[in-house]
């Protein structure tokens, strides 16, 4: 099945993951920028990997406009962000992102990765110590927000490639 992988990166884990899909399925790979420039004929399936923001995929819109261009084809979608995959925010934070009607044409994945505040933007390292001001400041924070905070405030990796195996096998079920 001839495969493209499209993703949007910030600081490397969402290419990471996208690269580790493309070479564990022989797809081609691309960022969002040059495979904009591609004809998506070719492919019978379209993977489309974005980094998360406050629950949101990076980037989403331009796949999501383009569904109906692309009924037919296989259409995969995976989210990566700095939540461990067992969080129980993960599920509902990727649910948004869709509709239900997208919902049912897209399959959707979410896939951990880390905190790398070195390849961050400016504007997103001083949220990011903002969110961690707001949170530090709060009275009767919750075990999960102690966590967050420990979590966030300094860089970290928990990406995998064993997180790629649910997308490499729904690219090969019917």
């Amino acid at each position: 099945m001839k495969t493209i992988v499209i993703y949007n990166s910030q600081t490397g884990f969402t290419k990471r993951y996208a690269q580790w899909i493309a070479e564990e399925t022989g797809a081609d790979c691309y960022e969002l920028s040059e495979a904009k420039k591609k004809n998506m004929d070719e492919y019978e399936a379209i993977i489309y990997g974005g980094w998360a923001c406050a629950g949101s995929i990076s980037k989403l819109s331009w796949f999501k406009s383009n569904i109906e261009r692309w009924s037919g084809k296989k259409l995969i979608a995976f989210c990566v962000g700095a939540s461990p995959m067992e969080s129980p925010d993960v599920g509902p934070a990727l649910k948004k992102n869709f509709s239900e009607l997208e919902w049912e044409k897209i399959k959707v994945f979410y896939c951990p990765g880390g905190f790398r505040y070195d390849k961050m933007s400016i504007s997103s390292r001083l949220l990011m110590k903002m969110f961690i001001k707001m949170l530090e400041a709060k009275k009767n924070k919750t075990d999960t927000e102690r966590e967050m905070i420990k979590m966030i405030s300094t860089s970290y990796d928990i990406s995998d490639k064993k997180y790629i195996e649910p997308i490499v096998r729904s690219l090969i079920e019917t």
